[in-house]
């Protein structure tokens, strides 16, 4: 029986939707290579549908889910591309009907042995299942030193253990497929000092913190930050993506 689902990002949705780093076409390039036919790609935990997108300039049609109904109401209007809230576990789509089905910094989150039952089922034999995730940004050695004391001794203890799959690299999970590989590719944002601190406002362990403590801790930082940003004022900012494939 599937877990309650923990909700970690429904009630920071918009700032989800402004302040997440935008993923390379470099990578939904490399995705459809990797598939015989471009009719149907399954976009699972698509959040506000940062990857729904780029995929539907390279599919036929795309179906876009997500456990979060707050998440799905950020979503733009996109040709070719049906938004719905499903958990990712079980979703209302036939069997063998995607060549390409994705996950974006969202498997640590899931009951696997379930949704890999229900990617197995969706996909069509030789398909690709798709997932990738994220860790720390960097943009300088003083800005990374003040967004590494955040993460590591400010809202530390409340990151859920999931998050360890991600600073693995998800490494860590096996994929029940015929055959897998893992590529890095690299995210890259100009933000300036204050969209780099509400990115970080966006964390699971932030919301965490908030809802225990009755206090936003990026203001422990904000001004440490700033400090450490300097007087310029937009900076690259760039995060390494692990992605792991598997071929159905």
């Amino acid at each position: 029986m599937t877990e309650p689902l923990a909700d970690h990002f429904s009630a920071a949705a918009c700032d989800y939707d402004r302040f997440r780093p935008r993923y390379p076409a470099s990578l939904f390039d490399y995705l459809a290579s990797l598939v015989a036919e471009r009719d149907l790609a399954w976009d699972c935990a698509t959040g506000t549908g940062q990857a729904a997108a780029p995929l539907a300039a390279r599919f036929r049609r795309v179906v876009a889910s997500d456990a979060s109904f707050a998440q799905i109401t950020q979503t733009s209007r996109l040709p070719g591309v049906n938004f719905f809230v499903a958990r990712a576990e079980r979703v209302p789509l036939r069997d063998d009907c995607a060549s390409l089905v994705t996950v974006g910094q969202a498997l640590h989150w899931f009951d696997r042995a379930a949704f890999f039952s229900e990617a197995k089922r969706i996909l069509r034999p030789d398909g690709i299942l798709s997932a990738w995730t994220y860790n720390l940004c960097t943009v300088n050695s003083d800005v990374d030193g003040v967004v590494k004391g955040f993460y590591r001794d400010i809202v530390g203890t409340y990151w859920p253990s999931e998050r360890s799959l991600v600073e693995d690299s998800y490494d860590g999970i096996v994929f029940p497929f015929t055959s897998t590989a893992s590529v890095t590719m690299e995210m890259s944002a100009r933000w300036t000092a204050e969209e780099l601190l509400t990115y970080l406002g966006t964390w699971s362990a932030v919301k965490r913190y908030r809802d225990a403590r009755h206090e936003d801790p990026v203001d422990s930082i904000r001004a440490k930050l700033r400090e450490a940003w300097g007087a310029v004022d937009r900076r690259s900012v760039s995060w390494p993506l692990s992605i792991r494939t598997a071929r159905h």
